[in-house]
């Protein structure tokens, strides 16, 4: 068979793989579909809930209290000072910055429709999912534990 009889194949739309999707699938493919999130799996949600965010941040049918509530947020994360220095502590110190992100998307997603919030969502799956998944984490987790600490400094 020669080369001009051979079918030429032209994608017209190729799907370039990003840095930040491949990272995410390498992650998801190392965990069991069923297990539950952990903080690994959660601080991967944390550059899509930090867009998302600044997506509501645009829209009109956001209000404006709401806005500041998503300024506030936008800027701790891009804010080089936090309580938890992501330099020093690697992931670990992105913790606070998706509590911080979870908490201002709850008080946002509780007085905007959910069908904005799904609207500026890239991420995968559901939106409202994925931030009751990361608030639920941060407040059986984190938020016990710093109770749990406080509880043993008031015993000494």
């Amino acid at each position: 068979m020669n080369a001009a009889a051979q079918p030429i194949t032209i994608d017209l739309n190729p799907r370039k793989s990003r840095l930040w999707d491949r990272i995410r699938s390498h992650v998801a493919s190392d965990r069991q579909p069923a297990a539950p999130s952990g903080a690994a799996d959660l601080l991967l949600l944390l550059p899509d809930l930090t867009v998302l965010l600044a997506r509501l941040l645009r829209d009109d049918r956001v209000p404006l209290a709401r806005k500041a509530i998503a300024v506030a947020g936008v800027a701790y994360v891009l804010s080089p000072l936090d309580l938890l220095p992501s330099l020093l502590l690697g992931p670990v110190g992105m913790l606070d910055d998706l509590m911080i992100v979870a908490a201002c998307l709850s008080g946002i997603v509780n007085r905007v429709h959910p069908d904005v919030v799904r609207s500026h969502w890239s991420g995968q799956g559901d939106a409202l999912e994925a931030i009751s998944r990361v608030t639920a984490w941060v407040e059986g987790n984190l938020v016990r534990s710093v109770g749990s600490l406080r509880r043993g400094w008031g015993r000494r």
